[in-house]
């Protein structure tokens, strides 16, 4: 069975928890009080897709759930170890939040050797913000950015999200194809 460490990873207050616990359909995602992350969570699920060819298949995903808060900066090659996919999430609202970006992906995602078909941008929209437009650093240009409001697209956001999960399983069965083809040679 496939299994994928996905890391989400943001400002403070972007709504990572939200976004994360509605795609592991954790638990309930109507907000309420922010309490922010310590450190980080995992959430673990079971995904249905055809991750590598027409069959349908299980996998297993471990969603890291990491603080923005950067008091926990010295966890975070610990945190970004043998991770396969990044989920980069902001709020739109919040100005600042797009500069940040840039540092985020530059550690987790450059700085790892991540490809950026394995990572994703989620522009979360807290219920009843209004959609602006968003200016996404330069460094972050070829990562595919989606922008998500839970009450008005749920099934979108959902679809994204597995197109996202597609690629890093197919990237995965492919290297671990290059790994046993090597083995065999």
């Amino acid at each position: 069975m496939l299994k994928a460490k996905i890391l989400v990873i943001g400002p403070c207050d972007s709504g990572k928890s939200v976004l994360s616990n509605f795609l592991a359909e954790a638990s309930d995602i109507s907000g309420g009080t922010y309490h922010p992350t310590q450190g980080a969570r995992i959430l673990e699920f079971e995904s249905n897709g055809s991750w590598t060819g027409n069959r349908t298949s299980t996998a297993e995903v471990e969603m890291w759930d990491c603080s923005g808060d950067t008091k926990f900066d010295e966890c975070w090659p610990s945190l970004a170890k043998d991770a396969h996919g990044i989920i980069l999430v902001y709020n739109p609202d919040q100005l600042n939040h797009e500069r940040e970006l840039e540092t985020w992906y530059n550690h987790f995602v450059y700085n790892q050797g991540i490809k950026d078909s394995q990572c994703l941008i989620f522009g979360y929209f807290k219920p009843g913000a209004a959609a602006r437009r968003v200016n996404i650093p330069n460094p972050l240009a070829k990562v595919r950015h989606v922008e998500c409001n839970l009450d008005n697209d749920p099934d979108g956001t959902r679809r994204d999200f597995k197109a996202f999960l597609m690629k890093v399983f197919s990237n995965i069965s492919h290297r671990q194809n290059e790994e046993e083809l090597s083995i065999i040679q």
